[in-house]
Formats: C-alpha cells, sequence, structure tokens
C-alpha cells in the first residue's frame, strides 16, 4: 500500500468511525471522489425512482424532475448551485436547452473535473462552471431567471442565507428549485423516535449538515416566505428515493464494490435491516418558490 493509498484509507476510517471527527464539506467530497453511485456517468445524487429501473436512470431523472419543476426553458439563465461533476448541466443542455447555465461550487476537485467534462461534451459556450459559494454568490442582483440546487442546500451554512441570495440574483418573476434532504417529524413511538435520531445524526454528522439546517417543512415554508419568496410549494417524495434506492443497492452491488473494505462492511449490514430503519429519520423534498413580479418575456 502507498503513502497516499495508506493516507487515504485512514482518512476514510476515521471519517466513519471517529464520531468526534468532522469533515467540511469540501473535504467530505474530495474523499469520496468519482465514487458514484451511478455506473455510467458521475451523478451524486440518491436517485427519483419513479419510474426507474437502475441508479444512473434514477439519477437523470431526479435531475429533470428538478428542472421541469422550475419550468427550465429555452430563454432561461440558469443557475445551478453545487453542480458536483456537472452532470445535470450536460443533460439539461443538451434536452431542455436552456439559454445559459451557471454553475457554482466550492470543491476544487470537482470544479476541475467538471470543466474538463463540459468541454469534452462542447458545451463551453452554453455552460459556465466557476468557483463559489451558494451563500455568497459572485452573481449580480436580478441576472438569472432560475436557481436550482440539486441535493446540496442541506450542506450550506445556511440554508437561509442562500435563500436570501437566490432571492438577490433572481429577476422578477424568477423561480428557485430545490432537492433537498431535511429531518422526518418525530414518531410518537419512542423506539421509532430512537431510530430516527440515530439515522439524522449519523447523515448530518458524516456528511457536514449544519444544526441550523435541521428543520421540517414547515419551517422550511416560513424561511422562503421570510426571505420574500411566493407561491411556495413543497412536496415530500421520500417514498420514491430512499426505500427504492435502498432496494436496489441491497441486489445490485456494484456502486458497493466500489467502496474501500470496511464501507463495503457496513454497507451490506445496512442492507439487512428495513429501508426505513436506514432513512427513518430522512426526508427529501423538493421544493418550489417565486420571486414577485412579472417574468420576462422570452
Amino acid at each position: 500500500m502507498s503513502s497516499n493509498t495508506g493516507g487515504h484509507f485512514f482518512a476514510y476510517l476515521n471519517w466513519l468511525l471517529n464520531p468526534f471527527h468532522g469533515l467540511k464539506t469540501t473535504e467530505v467530497y474530495d474523499l469520496i471522489g468519482a465514487t458514484s453511485l451511478t455506473e455510467h456517468a458521475l451523478y451524486l445524487n440518491l436517485g427519483y425512482w419513479r419510474n426507474a429501473n437502475t441508479i444512473d436512470e434514477a439519477s437523470q431523472a431526479l435531475a429533470l424532475l428538478v428542472a421541469q419543476r422550475g419550468g427550465m426553458g429555452s430563454g432561461d439563465v440558469v443557475l445551478d448551485c453545487g453542480y458536483g461533476f456537472g452532470d445535470q448541466d450536460i443533460l439539461w443542455a443538451r434536452t431542455l436547452k436552456p439559454a445559459r447555465i451557471i454553475g457554482l461550487n466550492i470543491t476544487k476537485s470537482q470544479i476541475v473535473q467538471a470543466r474538463r467534462r463540459v468541454a469534452d461534451a462542447g458545451l463551453e459556450r452554453s455552460i459556465d462552471l466557476r468557483e463559489g459559494s451558494a451563500t455568497e454568490m459572485p452573481i449580480e442582483n436580478e441576472s438569472v431567471d432560475l436557481v436550482v440546487s440539486l441535493e446540496s442546500a442541506f450542506h450550506y451554512r445556511t440554508r437561509e442565507d442562500f435563500f436570501r441570495e437566490a432571492y438577490r440574483v433572481l429577476r422578477p418573476g424568477g423561480r428557485l428549485v430545490t432537492a433537498d434532504i431535511v429531518p422526518t417529524k418525530k414518531s410518537d413511538n419512542p423506539f421509532k423516535r430512537l431510530e430516527q435520531w440515530i439515522s439524522w445524526n449519523m447523515v448530518a454528522g458524516k456528511f457536514n449538515i449544519p444544526p441550523e439546517n435541521a428543520y421540517l417543512i414547515p419551517t422550511c415554508s416560513d424561511k422562503l416566505s421570510r426571505a420574500g419568496f411566493v407561491n411556495i410549494d413543497i412536496k415530500s417524495i421520500r417514498d420514491d428515493v430512499y426505500a427504492p434506492l435502498h432496494a436496489y443497492l441491497s441486489k445490485d452491488r456494484t456502486f458497493v464494490n466500489k467502496l474501500p473494505l470496511l464501507a463495503k462492511i457496513m454497507a451490506i449490514s445496512a442492507f439487512h435491516r428495513s429501508a426505513e430503519s436506514v432513512y427513518g429519520g430522512l426526508d427529501y423534498i423538493v421544493s418550489y418558490a417565486e420571486k414577485p413580479g412579472k417574468a420576462r418575456e422570452i
């Protein structure tokens, strides 16, 4: 084992097993690297499984669900916050053909690879991937039509700051759409409530979800309203995410076999538990909101 390989292994080990060792968001994704759930792309989302049979189909379906919920179209300037390796941007540029996609990301290793993949796809003119924070956007006021955050907003310090920034950069009539993870409502059953607590804290602790972002759907709606948004609509799609993902990964070990040995053992042990036990504390939402005013004519 080389020193680099050994160092990565022990960093992974420390991240998985040490309850007192937290990582910054960028450090989490640098450590995970390109270990994506998908087989033929580098999507980092959990997927929307209503009509999907594979993780690649589900990940693409979630990206399209978010874009379509936001009404992404040919005249839109789109801001994608947390673009990962750029898969969703390439998909949107090819299928929905917005006028321009600007991306913001803070993980340098992802930025380098995403830019390379966009260039390889011949889409540099329509996709502009930048380094920048979703809570301090290097974007001009009222310059975009649609802000999207696909499975990233739970990381932001804080989600409220992201809402305020999204409101600032949107034109009147602009839209904000997120696919996001929030806690589930506490069960009346004390044993299930403990299961929920463990589930949420395992994910929040390892994937750097700030305590300030741990609130339910009604609070999320209230925070959007306080940021100035109207026509707010938040729906849970957890039944089309966690249970079918759990069933798929339990049968298809392609992703699990990519993991370091210890992570693989932990993943396999989770497959012997029900999806509700593993994901009991996690809700999964698609939220939509609009900035007041008349949308520009295209």
